[in-house]
């Protein structure tokens, strides 16, 4: 059991939630600092932070042994070299499934039957058809990613009748929630056959770009695109010029690159799309926040029984 260490947590517990943290590890000294008020000597002075900081503000943390994000995404912590060596960084994977993937099916579906346009069009009282739709049930999914969001993604589709192929990069047992496992070498078979595509994609030297302008070309006229991962998975020119052209039916996208989009950014004027500002995660939905909490919690009590953490970031392999 570890003693007399400075622990800061910036994760949103309740007091009671609070009272059984330190109840964990009574000799600690617990600092629960909004983050706006987040000093430089508390980040210096800590052993474990629980919570989001700035990669550029650990440059001096030198007593720091491990911190818990309350993000899946962890780049920023990878490629700075702020993070302090020999300290442990474990991600919040495993919180963010069922909401993002709840938000891709949203969209999905919004595409599909032209919820998007008619939305438009009653703004202007305008009663018209916006004619043929497609649907989830018969069609093919192509799931890029399959950690904890394209998982559970991939396992709704399936439940509803899609045709489910999912891509890794590494080889290992087919999940029951995929018709077809693959590895990445294989995507430019995979594409033409998808009627949707899902990204939900690290943001990593192999990731960048991997839907270029040749890849989009390959996909079907009458696919969807969803990405949740990294905006910069897909080359955003690309996409726009695919998506006014008709090379694709559309696109839902919750990420984008550049982000935030400028206003006077092309994407947001195309019809055939659906963007939100990287919103189907975070603390939006109870929960997730519920999820984070719990996951940090394990570990805290892991840290303190010296067991090894979960979700542990991969340094090499860039998540």
């Amino acid at each position: 059991m570890k003693n007399d260490k400075n622990i800061v947590v910036l994760l949103p517990f309740s007091d009671s939630q609070k009272q059984a943290l330190e109840s964990m590890a009574p000799g600690c000294r617990f600092s629960y600092p909004d983050r706006q008020a987040l000093t430089q000597e508390l980040i210096d002075k800590a052993h474990v932070i629980l919570g989001n900081v700035p990669a550029s503000r650990l440059t001096g943390a030198a007593n720091l042994e491990w911190m818990q994000l309350n993000s899946a995404g962890a780049r920023e912590y990878i490629v700075s070299g702020h993070f302090p060596k020999g300290a442990s960084l474990t991600n919040a994977t495993g919180a963010y499934g069922l909401a993002i993937s709840e938000h891709m099916l949203a969209m999905l579906l919004m595409l599909q039957k032209n919820l998007h346009r008619y939305h438009d069009n009653q703004k202007m009282a305008l009663w018209r058809s916006e004619g043929p739709v497609t649907a989830i049930d018969g069609s093919t999914t192509l799931v890029i990613g399959l950690g904890d969001i394209g998982g559970e993604f991939a396992r709704r589709m399936k439940h509803l009748g899609s045709y489910t192929i999912g891509i890794k990069r590494q080889t290992g047992p087919k999940p029951d929630f995929l018709d077809e496992l693959h590895l990445t070498s294989e995507l430019d078979e995979l594409l033409p056959r998808a009627d949707v595509v899902a990204l939900s994609l690290p943001d990593t030297a192999a990731t960048r770009h991997l839907l270029n302008r040749d890849r989009l070309s390959a996909m079907k006229k009458t696919a969807i695109l969803l990405n949740v991962g990294r905006g910069n998975s897909i080359d955003t020119d690309a996409l726009c010029d695919a998506l006014a052209n008709g090379q694709l039916l559309g696109a839902g996208m919750d990420v984008t690159d550049p982000e935030p989009l400028p206003p006077e950014h092309r994407l947001w004027k195309l019809p055939n799309v659906i963007i939100t500002p990287h919103v189907s995660g975070g603390y939006s939905l109870a929960a997730t926040r519920e999820r984070i909490l719990a996951i940090a919690t394990d570990n805290f009590a892991r840290y303190l029984d010296d067991r090894a953490l979960v979700n542990l970031v991969d340094f090499e392999a860039g998540y």
